[in-house]
């Protein structure tokens, strides 16, 4: 799939943001992007959306999509929605679509033909409910990816890791020198990101799919997956030190070179954007660990809750015919540190870590994300065994490995 801006795709960009009602509207649109690189590119949506003749309300909410995410539903569920509201790829707004509280948007997908140009495929099919669109996908975000500080080596006098081995072998020379090792938050989707990355990297594509896709609680529970609790057991002495709560505040760490890396989705680039800094000169970053060069194809979608106000409808339809427009999905994310859901648009200005997801991408090297392939409940109680198991080294890893056997056999 090439990524390339054509005058055509340009043009379609300008038909696309035509799109809305003839006055303008104010449509809230909550979302859990809140640190400075996430801002930094929500404000790229509110100002194509602006630019229709509506106008955005920025519905912000602090803390993360564990967080964000009841508040939303309850308000959808409780009669006061919002004019759109953001969710992840995959069943997060499962149970609210068969409820009947969000809009089909099959006709405006077909009018527009967003099944042509939305890649890979089962972005749309993420949306798709029995045959109808219920959602529009804005970027693809794989947490596939370590993000090292090539300061923080330079200070412990070791060569910047090339996978998962390094860096697990420079571990001591960066304590010694006072350095983290490992920069992990305490948010509980974070612990849980860490491991599932391990797994791809080091027990394969087919181990992760056959896990989480397939529910193999055998395989959960045998000799392969062993190895990759180990490896998780390591990650946790690594990250014994790291005492932020947030993951930009982790990313902080990376930074400023008070932690070696963090093993974080590639919304991280964005923190490294705003600070200035410089793939390949300040920081690396090693998709699949360095191990397996596999991106996930994770990432955000915004539904649409039903309205009674025909002018907020309208300007619902206006928001999500632009936030696929050639221009607003190379703006955002350029911004996001997020791959583009089209494959025509112009990604020149992409930086080194950007270009290496692209690559990969065109390959074809790609899994679902967790969340397209488990339950919100499997996945929280996923969750919860990992902040568990970094904060308690009393759970030993095969103590855990049994106790995750038992929830992927139970998950639906």
């Amino acid at each position: 799939m090439r990524y390339r801006l054509t005058t055509a795709a340009f043009a379609a960009g300008v038909v696309f943001g035509a799109v809305g009602s003839a006055s303008a509207t104010d449509l809230e649109v909550t979302h859990w992007w809140t640190s400075g690189g996430e801002a930094a590119a929500v404000a790229e949506l509110a100002k194509a959306f602006d630019a229709t003749g509506n106008k955005w309300i920025d519905g912000a909410i602090a803390g993360s999509g564990d967080i964000a995410r009841p508040i939303m539903i309850s308000r959808i569920t409780g009669g006061d929605p919002m004019g759109a509201t953001q969710f992840n790829h995959g069943r997060q707004a499962e149970e609210l679509v068969q409820a009947g509280l969000m809009r089909d948007f099959t006709e405006l997908a077909e009018k527009e033909g967003w099944t042509k140009f939305i890649h890979p495929k089962s972005l749309l099919d993420g949306c798709t409910l029995d045959g109808k669109i219920y959602c529009v996908p804005v970027n693809i975000h794989s947490q596939q990816w370590l993000w090292l500080s090539n300061k923080a080596f330079a200070d412990a006098g070791v060569a910047v890791p090339k996978n998962w081995d390094e860096f697990v072998a420079a571990a001591p020379a960066l304590e010694k020198a006072g350095v983290v090792p490992l920069a992990i938050g305490q948010q509980p989707w974070q612990t849980t990101l860490a491991f599932q990355v391990i797994l791809v990297a080091l027990a394969g594509p087919e181990t992760f799919q056959k896990v989480f896709g397939d529910k193999d609680a055998t395989l959960a529970a045998g000799a392969e997956m062993a190895k990759v609790f180990a490896a998780a057991d390591q990650a946790r002495n690594m990250s014994a030190k790291s005492n932020v709560q947030e993951w930009n505040q982790a990313t902080s760490l990376v930074i400023n070179g008070k932690a070696g890396g963090q093993i974080m989705g590639d919304w991280a680039q964005g923190e490294f954007q705003v600070a200035g800094q410089v793939a390949g000169k300040d920081y690396t970053c090693l998709p699949g660990l360095g191990v397996n060069e596999i991106i996930s194809t994770g990432g955000d979608a915004f539904y649409f809750p039903k309205q009674t106000d025909p002018e907020k409808a309208k300007a619902q339809e206006a928001l999500a015919s632009v936030m696929l427009s050639p221009a607003t999905q190379v703006a955002f994310n350029l911004k996001k540190g997020s791959l583009p859901v089209r494959g025509d648009v112009d990604l020149n200005a992409a930086n080194d870590c950007m270009k290496k997801g692209l690559e990969i991408l065109a390959k074809g090297n790609i899994i679902p994300a967790p969340d397209q392939l488990m339950s919100a409940d499997g996945v929280t109680q996923v969750n919860d065994l990992f902040v568990e198991f970094f904060a308690n080294k009393e759970l030993s890893a095969a103590d855990a490995q049994k106790r995750f056997a038992e929830i992927i056999a139970a998950a639906d």
